[in-house]
């Protein structure tokens, strides 16, 4: 085991972080493409669609859609 190897047991749970966050990501690119479409995008700049779009209610659906996605996805690796 080389020092940049994490433990066996934290190993699942940086899986899970991972996954969580790239979730996240996918849900707040998809607000921000979002944002940018013809009807909304007119003159708007990115520091004003990320101030539209980074709200805690926001954060909130991103979390718990990620955290059902990975539950999801996991159930899905184990059955197949």
């Amino acid at each position: 085991m080389t020092p940049l190897t994490p433990p066996p047991r934290v190993k699942p749970l940086w899986r899970a972080l991972v996954e969580v966050g790239f979730i996240v990501f996918l849900f707040y690119s998809n607000l921000l493409m979002g944002e940018f479409t013809g009807v909304n995008g007119h003159n708007k700049t990115f520091a004003f669609a990320l101030g539209d779009i980074i709200t805690p209610t926001n954060f909130l659906i991103a979390v718990v859609s990620a955290f059902i996605g990975y539950g999801i996805f996991e159930f899905l690796r184990k059955k197949l």
